[in-house]
């Protein structure tokens, strides 16, 4: 079977189409469409007109990319920068009419227990009692479980583009009051959720999402060039390391570092001090990186839970079933 995804999220919109036969989502083609949708949000909190539209161009560019590789799908879903906005129905019901793929939201929450999933699936049972962080464009997910999916699981308002926009704007870079500012709102914020992860004594931290990819990099960690296969670890005390050196530089000469990327040079210092912070707070003193995250665990949950899974989650008619194998183009791209 092959099915796709489509993810909005803060600064691009992702296509993942992959293949699922025996239960495990091998990709074979993936698309990315760079719309920087977090800084087009006005001060009213809706997404700007023009945003909107290209958000629409890039899903309808992704289901076309879907149907020439025979994909079913796709189930297509916006993060925090969709769920928070003022218009968020204005622009769904644009998304849908645009282009016949009906977008949802998911709260919080799911996006954890979701991102969980392909961290439990990707590190194994070996992994034990798992602790999970995810820090995306507008919120920090957190979760901790021992079996397939969470026991716990929480989004915190602490994503790091957000957390530059609020409090790392001022100077560039930013003086040590605006750097003890953003430290005091991240305590308070992981204070409830970090005392639950201490107390349950995880033997496996995991950590996904670009941002801990790119601060991993920069604290060691091999190349992405090297594969997804490569062990990858985040040291609490490297991040440390981290936050000290990005923060000793100016946003734009960030990107000149191993791993952070121009995008994101700007929010990778909040980043890293929520990184950090989180880790430090829980009392984990490394965490392992993990390739796969929230675009996986809704794959794995459609291939292992059906597609009644997605509509009891959306509310959404179940994606159509997919093209018969003898039309599948397995090698290469489409012509």
């Amino acid at each position: 079977m092959r099915v796709s995804v489509v993810d909005a999220g803060s600064n691009t919109v992702r296509l993942v189409i992959a293949d699922v036969e025996g239960g495990v989502p091998l990709p074979v083609h993936t698309v990315k469409w760079k719309l920087r949708l977090s800084e087009q949000v006005g001060p009213d909190g809706a997404l700007a007109d023009e945003a909107v539209e290209e958000l629409v161009k890039a899903v309808a560019a992704a289901g076309a990319t879907a149907r020439r590789w025979h994909a079913a799908g796709p189930l297509a879903f916006a993060t925090a920068v969709v769920r928070n906005a003022t218009n968020r129905q204005e622009v769904l019901q644009r998304v849908a009419s645009g282009t016949g793929i009906r977008m949802c939201t998911l709260p919080g929450e799911t996006e954890a227990e979701l991102t969980f999933l392909a961290a439990r699936r990707w590190l194994g049972w070996k992994a034990g009692p798992l602790a999970l962080l995810d820090i995306g464009g507008g919120a920090l997910d957190v979760a901790f479980g021992r079996g397939r999916l969470p026991d716990f699981a929480a989004s915190l308002p602490l994503g790091a583009n957000r957390l530059t926009q609020e409090y790392l704007g001022v100077q560039d870079p930013p003086g040590a009051a605006e750097l003890k500012v953003l430290r005091r709102r991240i305590r308070h914020e992981l204070r409830d959720v970090a005392a639950r992860i201490r107390w349950e004594r995880p033997r496996t931290a995991a950590v996904t999402s670009r941002t801990f990819q790119q601060l991993a990099r920069l604290c060691g960690a091999a190349p992405g060039r090297f594969g997804p296969f490569v062990e990858r670890e985040l040291a609490c005390r490297d991040l440390r390391e981290a936050v000290r050196s990005l923060a000793a530089l100016p946003a734009a000469e960030r990107a000149q570092l191993p791993g952070i990327s121009a995008p994101r040079a700007a929010q990778s210092l909040a980043g890293a001090v929520v990184g950090h912070t989180a880790l430090k707070l829980m009392g984990l003193p490394r965490a392992v990186v993990c390739p796969w995250a929230i675009r996986e665990g809704v794959l794995l949950r459609y291939v292992e839970d059906g597609s009644d899974w997605w509509t009891d989650v959306t509310g959404e008619t179940a994606a159509p079933a997919p093209a018969p194998a003898a039309t599948l183009r397995i090698a290469g791209p489409p012509a």
